[in-house]
This record gives structure tokens, C-alpha cells and sequence, in this order.
């Protein structure tokens, strides 16, 4: 056996019991072991992680830990420069299309109405998820830590909340996109595009009330879907996002 010394900052502290946040430990090896696989049985996904320090020297997922190697790990830094340390990805989380698990049908809704492209089906095998977003180089949002572990999955993130609408604030405070935002240019529904439409090319489609009382609509290009101001959600019950 052998013993190492690991830290852990900021977020990548929620997945540690309160004894271990944010203080050095120690952790008994029983084996030879990469440092990706160290990092995981403690209870801290892969895709968490964006920097690891080996006694004070950028590695990789692939470092094979030493007796009494010290240890400090670091989450995704979105918002600094990390040029000069080794990152663990091709590139950073600057593109964002989401896939979600099944737990997460209304943030993937809201995100979509924000103008994010999610992909989210309600009956999702996590083997399904985990190879779309390898094969569409897409973002894992997801409440399971161990869906998270999986090789394939390069980029990914484990959703805090268990409220729809903070779920949202934490997404878009945590992955840095409230730049990206673009309210209504997605379908809630089917993740198809939006696009603005006469009244009168819908008119044969729409209730008496929203006849007489709307006038701006937008209709999707996958579904067709049709939206209209006031409708499904206001915009300013989504401007409230751009203040987070």
C-alpha cells in the first residue's frame, strides 16, 4: 500500500464528504492506478475536472500516481487564462449544445427557449447519451455522477440544483453563456428551429382569442410548432436569467 495527498477546489468539493472539502487529505492506494482513476473513486467525475497538479507539475488523466505524490485538482476554469497549464480536452467548453438525461426534461426546455441546442428524449439509455455526445462532441448535463465516469464523455457537467428554473441560473453562471443567450430561436418542443411568420399564413390554425390579440408569431421548422408573444413563456419571465 501507498499513500497519497489530495485537494480539491471549489466545485469539485460538493462531491466529497464535509470532512474532506477544501483541505488536504490523505488516501491509501492498494495498487498501481492512473491519476483519472484516483480522481473517480473518490466520487469526482472526469469531466469535472479541468487542471490536475502532480507534486506542483501539469499532468494528464494517464499519470500513474506515486507514493506520496501531493495532489491538488481544479474544476473547469471558463472564465481565466489557463494557457500556460495542461488542459485534460481538445478544447474548452465554448460550444454549447447540451445533450441531457431523461431526470432533466424542463431544463432541457428552457435552455432550448433560450436558444440552446439540447438534445433530450425521454427515453435515453445512458449507453445513448454517452455515445451521442462523443460522436456530436456535445455537453452532458446530468444529475448522474456515474453516467459522467464514462470514457467517451469528454465534457460534461453534474447538475447542482433539483429546481428546473435554478438549475438554469447554475448552467448559465457556471458554464459562463449568458452571451449566447438568444430567446426564442429554438422550439421548446423538438429542438428545431424558429423562424417569424405572417398572421395571415396561420390564420386558419389559431383560436379566436390569440386571432384577435396577437400579431407577432414564429413557427418551427422541424414540427411546426407554432409560438407567439405571450405565449408558453414570457420574455420578460426569462430576462430575469441575464441578471445571474
Amino acid at each position: 500500500m501507498s499513500r497519497v495527498y489530495l485537494r480539491f477546489y471549489e466545485e469539485l468539493n460538493d462531491f466529497l464528504p464535509i470532512e474532506r472539502r477544501k483541505v488536504e487529505f490523505e488516501h491509501t492506494l492498494n495498487r498501481r492506478t492512473s491519476i483519472k482513476d484516483l480522481i473517480e473513486s473518490v466520487g469526482i467525475p472526469h469531466t469535472e475536472v479541468e487542471i490536475i497538479l502532480a507534486n506542483g507539475r501539469s499532468v494528464d488523466f494517464d499519470y500513474i500516481v506515486q507514493e506520496n505524490d501531493r495532489i491538488s485538482v481544479y474544476p473547469m476554469f471558463e472564465c481565466f487564462d489557463i494557457a500556460p497549464l495542461l488542459r485534460l480536452r481538445p478544447k474548452p467548453l465554448r460550444d454549447p449544445r447540451f445533450i441531457l438525461d431523461t431526470n432533466l426534461g424542463r431544463l432541457a426546455r428552457y435552455l432550448r427557449l433560450l436558444g440552446f441546442d439540447c438534445l433530450y428524449r425521454n427515453d435515453y439509455e445512458d449507453g445513448d447519451v454517452a455515445e451521442i455526445a462523443g460522436q456530436q462532441h456535445r455537453i452532458v448535463l446530468t444529475r448522474d455522477r456515474f453516467l459522467l465516469r464514462r470514457k467517451i464523455i469528454t465534457h460534461g457537467y453534474f447538475v447542482r440544483s433539483v429546481h428546473p428554473r435554478e438549475q438554469v441560473k447554475e448552467i448559465l453562471q457556471r458554464l459562463d453563456l449568458y452571451r449566447f443567450i438568444a430567446l426564442f430561436t429554438l422550439c421548446s418542443r423538438c429542438n428545431g428551429a424558429l423562424i417569424k411568420t405572417s398572421k395571415d399564413a396561420l390564420i386558419d390554425r389559431l383560436e379566436p382569442l390569440t386571432k384577435l390579440y396577437y400579431d407577432d408569431f414564429r413557427i418551427c421548422l422541424s414540427c411546426d410548432q407554432i409560438y407567439w408573444s405571450g405565449s408558453h413563456h414570457s420574455n420578460s419571465q426569462f430576462e430575469q436569467f441575464r441578471r445571474f
